[in-house]
């Protein structure tokens, strides 16, 4: 058969309807992707940079599930946390149901003997004083023809070579002064005068037993105030000085005639003033920590920084947790405070501890526990171990697919296709050890306050540790959740970039495939009008 010839309108027609049928094809595959490049020959560029575009979004996409992993795990971590914290608030209460709970002892007191005259407002006691002696006078001889030191029987009125007395002799023109009354001398044989009225005296030089030192110094201490029990009378030393004394009923004060004085081998240098004493005034008081207080070391008196009053002994006895109470003998009782009940006071040492002052032999006795508040104390005890032991298991339940933060676990976050973003976040125990907690033992935890206020120091610190934990885990959170919401709007980015690159526009190519159509359409009339006419010049050759 032979070939089948086409004219060249027929040729033109059928090549445009095929190039229309080839448009129409791609315009409709366009509709039916939403794409207008759908392979690299649609468009190498476009087609290789949207691929790229869509396999980062890929990869991160893919790296979503491990940031939403971490984000479950900080979740898990802070869910822990908010429970650990409500369990030591828990452990707390129980504590200060302890704090609440009756002291429980006999508590450890000593008391000393009475102090007749102290109060609470003066704890020293009365003033008393000391007879102290006044400075010896210079060493005197008598006026012998071989001097020898006066004595109490050298006379006044010496001056004889052949009579033991002094070598500057006492005359009736001589006198002095002790404490403002003056001692004068005359020579009447008539004895000793006293003024009723002044207290002045006279001294009879003509008297046998007046005109010796010895008598002068009875009559010293006698104008002194030296008398009476107790007293140290005034003397005349194996050197020939005389010792004078002040007492302790006055001040010894010598003046008037100088040179009647030096006879005596005396000046006004010779003064001496008493000194006042209290029970406890200079005294010092020492009692070792009790209850690991502050140990106590005062001095009594009325100085800066000493004692004096009750209330200025309980504020140098606090720290070392003990009080003081006076009563109305003057007694003074060292008991232990409240939260101290348990202890037992500190040894108690000092110069007002030795033998005959107010606080000799006192020995602290332990206190004496009482059952029944003891029993509730011990029931306190086994309940805080059981918050314990919850802290325990809690913060070993905190995981989350395998990662616990709260047990010391580490979790590692990629944030980006190449590996170079990450996050590292380490955990830390949060157990009781971790959190300087442990279990508590009944008859040694919670016995008093002081070591119950132990226990609430430890919860306080967990309870702050914890909240510092909690803040990190919070911020850690917070940064996870940001890079989340990063990834994500990063992968709408890459995919809207490579959608942008290759996506069609439907209503053009709804137009365009309307066009076609009716391109087509057209093609094929004019291939029919071709072809017809090719026929009709075919039946005029027949």
């Amino acid at each position: 058969m032979s070939d089948i010839v086409l004219t060249a309108s027929v040729r033109q027609n059928l090549l445009s309807l095929q190039s229309t049928a080839d448009l129409l094809a791609t315009t409709q595959n366009r509709l039916a992707t939403g794409k207008k490049v759908n392979s690299a020959l649609d468009n190498p560029t476009n087609y290789f940079t949207a691929a790229s575009l869509d396999a980062r979004a890929s990869d991160i996409n893919n790296l979503l599930d491990g940031i939403g992993n971490g984000v479950q795990v900080l979740q898990a971590a802070n869910t822990g946390i908010t429970s650990l914290q409500k369990l030591i608030d828990s452990a707390k209460s129980i504590a200060n149901q302890a704090l609440q709970t009756n002291v429980g002892y006999t508590k450890s007191a000593v008391t000393t003997g009475p102090n007749a005259g102290a109060t609470g407002a003066n704890l020293l006691g009365p003033v008393s004083y000391t007879s102290v002696a006044a400075p010896p006078g210079a060493a005197m001889s008598n006026g012998l023809t071989s001097p020898t030191a006066i004595s109490a029987t050298s006379v006044l009125s010496g001056g004889s070579t052949t009579v033991d007395g002094l070598a500057s002799a006492i005359t009736t023109a001589d006198s002095f002064t002790v404490n403002g009354k003056t001692i004068s001398f005359v020579n009447t044989g008539a004895g000793d005068v006293t003024n009723p009225l002044s207290g002045n005296v006279q001294i009879d030089l003509g008297t046998v037993g007046s005109n010796t030192v010895g008598h002068l110094l009875s009559v010293i201490d006698t104008v002194a105030g030296n008398t009476g029990t107790g007293s140290v009378a005034s003397t005349v030393s194996g050197t020939g000085q005389l010792q004078l004394n002040t007492g302790i009923n006055s001040d010894l004060t010598i003046g008037g005639n100088a040179a009647t004085l030096a006879k005596l081998g005396l000046s006004a240098t010779n003064n001496a003033t008493r000194t006042p004493v209290t029970a406890l005034g200079g005294l010092t008081l020492t009692i070792d920590s009790t209850s690991g207080g502050a140990p106590t070391n005062i001095v009594f008196g009325t100085g800066t920084g000493q004692v004096s009053t009750i209330n200025q002994l309980n504020a140098a006895l606090l720290q070392n947790n003990l009080q003081a109470s006076i009563d109305s003998t003057g007694a003074i009782t060292i008991t232990t405070s409240n939260d101290a009940a348990a202890s037992t006071i500190g040894t108690i040492g000092g110069t007002a501890t030795v033998a005959g002052k107010l606080f000799a032999g006192l020995t602290p006795p332990a206190p004496v526990p009482e059952s029944t508040s003891q029993a509730t104390r011990a029931s306190l005890v086994a309940q805080y171990n059981n918050v314990i032991q919850q802290i325990k298991t809690t913060s070993q339940d905190a995981s989350f697919n395998g990662v616990n933060l709260l047990n010391g676990d580490q979790l590692k976050l990629i944030f980006n296709e190449t590996g170079k973003s990450t996050l590292n976040i380490t955990g830390i125990n949060l157990d009781p050890a971790g959190l300087g907690l442990g279990t508590l033992t009944a008859g040694t935890d919670f016995v008093d306050n002081v070591a119950t206020n132990k226990v609430l120091d430890a919860l306080n610190f967990a309870g702050s540790f914890l909240r510092s934990q909690a803040s990190t885990l919070g911020s850690n959170l917070s940064i996870v959740q940001i890079r989340q919401d990063f990834s994500k709007q990063l992968i709408n980015v890459l995919q809207t970039g490579s959608t942008n690159l290759t996506i069609a526009d439907t209503n053009e190519e709804a137009a365009n495939s309307q066009a076609l159509s009716t391109r087509q359409s057209i093609a094929v009339s004019a291939l029919a009008l071709a072809n017809q006419s090719q026929q009709s010049v075919l039946k005029l050759l027949q």
